[in-house]
């Protein structure tokens, strides 16, 4: 009977923090964009070029910032939400009754998925309006006369 009671408790311990066993604390996230450009994440992550994928912490939010010379940068928020993967391991902490391993999953953030993933943009190209195109120097055309007021 005590033996019995030991293994149960064996048991309870090592499936503690579920989803941090089966899902890990990091995910990876897959960075792509039209033409291929520099990624950089708010948290200092970076890409020299896109695409490429980058093993992100499950608890971090971020903006990723897409950028090209000669196009217009664009910033895409990337945040988490609980995952149905997740909540299920999360819910096997209940069940086995690891207290300890629901504390260490809600900790850890691997109960969390992150979207967009994969992130992907499409750069849009700078255009100049005519306004802002360089305009040729003015014509010079001598001194201005002033004319004289007409007299009554």
């Amino acid at each position: 009977m005590r033996l019995s009671i030991l293994a149960v408790l064996a048991g309870s311990l090592s499936l503690g923090a579920c989803a941090t066993v089966t899902r890990g604390t990091t995910e990876q996230i897959t960075f792509d964009s039209t033409p291929p450009a520099e990624m950089r994440t708010s948290t200092g992550l970076t890409c020299p070029t896109t695409p490429c994928t980058l093993d992100i912490s499950r608890k971090s939010e971020f903006i990723a910032t897409f950028s090209k010379q000669g196009y217009q940068s664009q910033d895409v928020m990337v945040q988490t939400r609980l995952a149905g993967a997740g909540a299920a391991g999360f819910a096997g902490n209940v069940l086995v009754g690891g207290v300890i391993g629901m504390g260490v999953d809600a900790a850890t953030g691997s109960t969390l998925e992150h979207y967009p993933n994969p992130v992907t943009v499409s750069l849009v190209p700078l255009v100049l309006s005519r306004k802002n195109k360089p305009q040729k120097p003015a014509v010079s055309r001598g001194p201005v006369k002033e004319q004289a007021a007409p007299t009554s």
